[in-house]
C-alpha cells in the first residue's frame, strides 16, 4: 500500500509512427522509472488518452490518420497534460506552431534520449504538490488574481482560469515575485529546468505569456496582467493598496 504523501509511477504516452522510437523510448522511460503507453497515430493518442490520461505526452508531429498539431489542439480543449514535441520539423516557424497549438516544450529530431529524459524530468517534477503545501493549502494572492498552490487552480475576479500545467508554473513564478521583473532565461531555468537554452528555446517563454496573457485580458480587469520590460523581461505587477 502507498504511503499518504507517495505517489504511484507517472505515467507517459509516447505517440509516433515510427515503430523503432516507440519501442526506445518505451525502453529506456520504463528503465528510469515511468510506467510507458504508445500510440501510433493521432487517432490511437487520443483514444489512448481518454482512456487512461498520462502525465505527460511526447508527441510526434507528422502522423497519419491526424499529425501532432490536432491531436495537441483537441487535447488543450479538455486538459492541460504536459506535451513535449519530438519532430523532424526543424526551424523556427514550425516549433512556434507547434507551441501556439498548446505544446509545453519541442524537441528536434534526431534527439537525445538522454536530454528527453532530462526535460521529462524536469516538467514532471515541477508538477509534484510539495509536502509543505498540501499542509498548508498555500496561496498566493495580488489584486484580482488568486493561486491555489496545491490545488492548482488559478482565479481571477473569482473566476476561474483554465491554464495547462506549464501556463499555472509560468504565472505562479510571476505572481509570487509580483512587481519583480524576471528575464526569459531565469524563467526558463526555474519552469523547464534549462541551463543553456537557445533563442528556440527562448520564444518558448513568449508564447506561454502570450497565451496567459490572452487568458487574463479575456475576464474583467484586463489591464492587470503581465507586463513586457522591453530587454529585460517579464513582470506581474504589484497592486497597491
Amino acid at each position: 500500500m502507498l504511503n499518504r504523501l507517495e505517489r504511484p509511477k507517472q505515467t507517459i504516452l509516447v505517440v509516433d509512427d515510427d515503430a523503432n522510437i516507440r519501442r526506445i523510448l518505451a525502453t529506456r522511460l520504463s528503465m528510469v522509472g515511468y510506467t510507458v503507453s504508445t500510440a501510433a497515430d493521432g487517432v490511437e493518442a487520443l483514444a489512448s488518452f481518454r482512456q487512461q490520461p498520462p502525465d505527460l505526452i511526447v508527441l510526434d508531429v507528422m502522423m497519419p490518420e491526424l499529425d501532432g498539431y490536432g491531436v495537441c489542439r483537441a487535447l488543450r480543449k479538455e486538459s492541460g497534460v504536459p506535451i513535449i514535441f519530438l519532430t523532424a520539423l526543424a526551424n523556427v516557424a514550425d516549433r512556434l506552431t507547434g507551441l501556439e497549438a498548446g505544446a509545453d516544450d519541442y524537441m528536434v529530431k534526431p534527439f537525445s534520449p538522454k536530454e528527453l529524459e532530462s526535460r521529462i524530468r524536469c516538467i514532471l517534477r515541477r508538477l509534484d504538490r510539495p509536502i509543505d503545501e498540501m499542509a498548508t493549502g498555500g496561496v498566493l494572492e495580488v489584486g484580482s488574481v488568486r493561486i491555489e498552490t496545491y490545488t492548482r487552480k488559478v482565479y481571477k475576479n473569482n473566476i476561474i482560469l483554465r491554464l495547462t500545467d506549464m501556463e499555472f508554473n509560468v504565472l505562479k513564478l510571476l505572481v509570487s515575485q509580483a512587481g519583480t521583473c524576471i528575464s526569459r532565461l531565469e524563467i526558463l531555468e526555474k519552469v523547464w529546468g534549462y541551463v543553456q537554452p537557445s533563442l528556440g528555446d527562448v520564444r518558448i517563454v513568449d508564447v506561454h505569456i502570450s497565451r496567459l496573457r490572452e487568458k487574463l485580458q479575456s475576464l474583467p480587469d484586463p489591464a492587470e496582467s503581465i507586463v513586457t520590460i522591453r530587454g529585460k523581461g517579464y513582470v506581474f505587477p504589484r497592486v497597491e493598496s
